[in-house]
Protein backbone atom coordinates (compact mmCIF):
# COMPACT_ATOMS: atom_id res chain seq x y z
CA UNK A 1 0.00 0.00 0.00
CA UNK A 2 1.44 3.44 -0.40
CA UNK A 3 1.54 6.27 2.04
CA UNK A 4 0.19 9.60 1.41
CA UNK A 5 2.60 12.31 1.63
CA UNK A 6 2.47 13.93 5.17
CA UNK A 7 0.46 16.39 6.07
CA UNK A 8 -2.06 15.41 3.17
CA UNK A 9 -5.92 14.25 3.95
CA UNK A 10 -5.48 10.06 2.86
CA UNK A 11 -8.86 10.96 1.04
CA UNK A 12 -7.68 13.04 -1.36
CA UNK A 13 -6.91 11.17 -4.02
CA UNK A 14 -10.56 9.86 -4.05
CA UNK A 15 -12.54 13.46 -3.51
CA UNK A 16 -14.46 15.15 -6.12
CA UNK A 17 -12.42 17.79 -7.91
CA UNK A 18 -13.47 21.57 -7.60
CA UNK A 19 -15.58 22.68 -10.53
CA UNK A 20 -13.27 24.45 -13.05
CA UNK A 21 -10.62 22.53 -11.70
CA UNK A 22 -8.08 21.18 -14.70
CA UNK A 23 -8.38 17.53 -15.82
CA UNK A 24 -5.00 15.66 -15.94
CA UNK A 25 -5.79 15.91 -19.64
CA UNK A 26 -6.35 20.03 -19.85
CA UNK A 27 -9.99 20.23 -20.05
CA UNK A 28 -11.79 21.69 -17.04
CA UNK A 29 -14.22 19.63 -15.33
CA UNK A 30 -17.85 20.18 -14.99
CA UNK A 31 -20.09 20.17 -11.42
CA UNK A 32 -22.69 17.75 -11.47
CA UNK A 33 -24.98 20.51 -11.44
CA UNK A 34 -23.54 21.43 -14.96
CA UNK A 35 -24.44 17.57 -15.96
CA UNK A 36 -27.46 17.09 -14.87
CA UNK A 37 -28.90 20.28 -16.77
CA UNK A 38 -27.33 18.38 -19.91
CA UNK A 39 -24.63 20.65 -20.74
CA UNK A 40 -22.82 20.72 -23.77
CA UNK A 41 -21.87 17.21 -23.94
CA UNK A 42 -24.37 15.61 -20.88
CA UNK A 43 -26.82 12.96 -21.41
CA UNK A 44 -29.90 13.32 -23.88
CA UNK A 45 -31.63 10.35 -23.37
CA UNK A 46 -31.83 7.44 -25.46
CA UNK A 47 -32.75 8.16 -29.14
CA UNK A 48 -36.47 8.43 -30.19
CA UNK A 49 -37.90 4.88 -31.70
CA UNK A 50 -40.06 5.24 -34.54
CA UNK A 51 -42.79 2.66 -35.06
CA UNK A 52 -42.50 0.06 -37.84
CA UNK A 53 -44.42 0.39 -41.00
CA UNK A 54 -47.95 -1.38 -40.99
CA UNK A 55 -46.63 -3.75 -43.34
CA UNK A 56 -43.54 -4.69 -42.30
CA UNK A 57 -43.87 -8.18 -42.18
CA UNK A 58 -42.81 -10.02 -45.67
CA UNK A 59 -46.02 -11.88 -47.05
CA UNK A 60 -46.97 -15.74 -46.51
CA UNK A 61 -47.61 -17.70 -49.42
CA UNK A 62 -47.10 -21.11 -47.42
CA UNK A 63 -50.09 -22.14 -45.08
CA UNK A 64 -48.76 -25.17 -42.88
CA UNK A 65 -51.04 -28.66 -43.30
CA UNK A 66 -52.75 -28.67 -39.50
CA UNK A 67 -51.98 -31.73 -37.63
CA UNK A 68 -53.10 -34.92 -38.36
CA UNK A 69 -55.25 -37.10 -35.59
CA UNK A 70 -53.57 -39.54 -34.01
CA UNK A 71 -55.76 -42.89 -34.12
CA UNK A 72 -57.17 -43.99 -30.98
CA UNK A 73 -54.94 -46.57 -28.45
CA UNK A 74 -56.67 -50.14 -27.53
CA UNK A 75 -55.67 -50.19 -24.26
CA UNK A 76 -55.76 -53.67 -23.72
CA UNK A 77 -54.62 -54.84 -26.81
CA UNK A 78 -51.20 -52.94 -25.90
CA UNK A 79 -51.56 -54.86 -22.77
CA UNK A 80 -51.97 -58.15 -24.27
CA UNK A 81 -48.74 -57.65 -26.42
CA UNK A 82 -46.47 -56.89 -23.92
CA UNK A 83 -47.58 -59.50 -21.92
CA UNK A 84 -46.61 -61.67 -25.30
CA UNK A 85 -42.86 -60.06 -25.76
CA UNK A 86 -42.15 -60.70 -21.90
CA UNK A 87 -43.18 -64.54 -22.33
CA UNK A 88 -40.99 -63.94 -25.37
CA UNK A 89 -38.14 -62.36 -23.45
CA UNK A 90 -38.69 -65.19 -20.45
CA UNK A 91 -38.91 -68.20 -22.65
CA UNK A 92 -35.34 -66.86 -24.90
CA UNK A 93 -33.65 -66.05 -21.48
CA UNK A 94 -34.60 -69.69 -20.13
CA UNK A 95 -33.27 -71.81 -23.03
CA UNK A 96 -29.94 -69.39 -22.74
CA UNK A 97 -29.08 -70.33 -19.28
CA UNK A 98 -30.59 -74.24 -19.68
CA UNK A 99 -27.84 -74.01 -23.15
CA UNK A 100 -24.97 -72.57 -20.94
CA UNK A 101 -25.51 -75.11 -17.91
CA UNK A 102 -25.51 -77.86 -20.38
CA UNK A 103 -22.30 -76.60 -21.77
CA UNK A 104 -20.60 -75.48 -18.24
CA UNK A 105 -21.81 -79.47 -17.36
CA UNK A 106 -19.66 -80.77 -20.21
CA UNK A 107 -16.88 -78.59 -19.64
CA UNK A 108 -16.75 -79.73 -16.13
CA UNK A 109 -16.85 -83.05 -16.83
CA UNK A 110 -14.35 -83.11 -19.62
CA UNK A 111 -11.69 -81.48 -16.97
CA UNK A 112 -12.74 -84.00 -14.56
CA UNK A 113 -12.51 -87.36 -16.25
Amino acid sequence: MTMPPPGLDPDDPWRRPDPGDAAPNGETVRGPEDVASGGASGYHGPPPTTAPAPGWRPPVHLQPTPPRQLPPQDMSGLDTQEQRAQQVTLAVGAVAGTVLVVLACLLGARLLF
